[in-house]
C-alpha cells in the first residue's frame, strides 16, 4: 500500500540539506515514480538498496538526443571546386569509400569541357553502424578551364545564395514544414593545382569572395607530384598569401568558442592547406589491404600521414568538425544572408509606404 503524504509548499533549496537518511527511508514512493533499472531505454539509474538518492537523471537527455538524431538522420552538403583533372571526383570517393561523385554515377564516354560553369549535384543515402546520412556532392565542371576566367566565381556564388534563399523562403512561410530540407552548402573544398610556387590570381579572387559566404577548406591536389620540401614550401607560401589577402578559411579564428577549441583549431590552421592524394583503388602491401596509388618505385598510401595529409582532411570534415561546419553555416553564413535579405525587404516596404529615410534608419537601429 502507498502511504498518503500531505504535500505543502516549500523552498526546494532550503529543504534538501535538512533531509536525513532516516527520514528518506521512511518515505514510501509509488512504483510508478521509481526509475527504471539500469539498461532501460533511457539509461536511468536503478532503484534499490544503495541507490544514490541525489541522482535526478538530467544526463539521460544525451541518450534522448542520440535516439532522436538516429531517427532523423543527418544531412551534409559538400561542394568541390577546381579545374578539370585535379582529382575532385576521386577524392570524394576516397573520403566516403563509396562511388559518391557525379562522374562515378553519371559517367559519359567522353565528357567535354563545358563552355560555361555548370553546377551539378548528386545525393546519396549513406548508412554506417545504424547512422544514416544524406550526402550531397555539388560539382562545378568548367571552373577555371576557360581562356578567360574572369568572374567565373559568380555562378558559384549565385548557387550558394540561391540555397540560402530557398531555406529562407521555407522558414518564413506561415505554415512551414516541421523539418525544412537543408540544401545549404556546408563546406566548399577548393582544389589548388600543385604548381609548387604560389596561388594564381584566380585562386585568390575565388577564395577572397567565397570565404564570406561559405566554409572554404583549401587542399593541394595531387600532392604526390611534389617533393616533401616543395610541399612544405608551397604550403607556407599559400598561408602567407591567404593572410596577405585577408582570406579566412575554415576553421575561422573568430569563431573559436573557447581555449580548448582555439588550441585544436590552431593546429589545423598550421596544416592548411592539406596536401592530399586520392585513390579508390585497393592494393596489397605487406599483407595489408589499403587505398593507394601504385608507381614503379612503390605504393603511395592514401591514409598514411607520412605519405600525404588525406587522413587529416577526412578527420576534419567527418570525424571531428562536421557538426561545427554545419553550425557555422547555419548561425553565421546563413544568418548574415537572412539579416541582409530581411533588411532589404524592410527597405522596399518602407519606401512603398512613403517612410522617410531618417525614420527607416532609426527603425533599423
Amino acid at each position: 500500500k502507498v502511504r498518503r503524504v500531505n504535500l505543502i509548499s516549500f523552498s526546494y533549496s532550503s529543504v534538501i540539506p535538512s533531509y536525513s537518511s532516516s527520514a528518506m527511508s521512511e518515505a514510501v514512493v509509488p512504483d510508478a515514480m521509481v526509475s527504471p533499472a539500469v539498461g532501460g531505454p533511457y539509461g536511468e539509474k536503478a532503484s534499490g538498496p544503495g541507490v544514490d538518492f541525489s541522482y535526478v537523471g538530467i544526463d539521460a537527455i544525451l541518450e534522448q538526443m542520440r535516439r532522436k538524431a538516429m531517427k532523423q538522420g543527418f544531412e551534409l552538403n559538400i561542394m568541390v571546386v577546381g579545374q578539370s583533372g585535379l582529382g575532385k571526383s576521386t577524392l570524394m570517393n576516397t573520403l566516403f569509400k563509396s562511388k559518391v561523385s557525379r562522374k562515378s554515377v553519371q559517367a559519359t564516354a567522353q565528357e567535354k569541357i563545358p563552355k560555361t560553369i555548370e553546377i551539378k549535384s548528386i545525393s546519396h543515402d549513406i548508412e554506417e553502424k545504424g547512422v544514416r546520412m544524406k550526402l550531397t556532392v555539388i560539382d562545378t565542371p568548367g571552373f577555371g578551364d576557360q581562356i578567360n576566367n574572369e568572374n567565373c566565381w559568380r555562378p558559384i556564388m549565385k548557387f550558394i545564395n540561391d540555397q540560402y534563399e530557398a531555406y529562407l523562403q521555407e522558414e518564413i512561410n506561415i505554415n512551414r514544414k516541421k523539418r525544412i530540407p537543408d540544401s545549404r552548402v556546408h563546406c566548399c573544398i577548393y582544389f589548388i593545382p600543385p604548381t609548387g610556387h604560389c596561388l594564381r590570381p584566380l585562386d585568390v579572387e575565388f577564395m577572397r569572395r567565397l570565404s564570406k559566404v561559405v566554409n572554404i577548406v583549401p587542399v593541394i591536389a595531387k600532392a604526390d607530384t611534389l617533393t616533401l620540401e616543395e610541399r612544405d614550401f608551397f604550403k607556407k607560401k599559400i598561408r602567407e598569401e591567404l593572410r596577405a589577402n585577408g582570406i579566412d578559411v575554415y576553421p575561422q579564428k573568430e569563431f573559436d568558442e573557447d581555449a580548448e577549441d582555439r588550441m585544436i583549431n590552431e593546429k589545423i590552421r598550421e596544416m592548411i592547406p592539406f596536401a592530399v592524394v586520392g585513390s579508390d583503388q585497393e592494393y596489397q602491401v605487406n599483407g595489408r589491404r589499403l587505398l593507394g596509388r601504385k608507381t614503379k618505385w612503390g605504393t603511395i598510401e592514401v591514409e598514411n600521414i607520412a605519405h600525404c595529409e588525406f587522413a587529416y582532411l577526412r578527420d576534419l570534415l567527418i570525424r571531428t568538425h562536421m557538426q561545427n561546419i554545419k553550425d557555422i553555416t547555419s548561425s553565421i553564413h546563413y544568418e548574415m544572408y537572412r539579416v541582409r535579405r530581411l533588411n532589404e525587404n524592410n527597405t522596399v516596404v518602407a519606401h512603398a509606404n512613403g517612410m522617410p529615410e531618417h525614420h527607416l534608419a532609426a527603425h533599423e537601429m
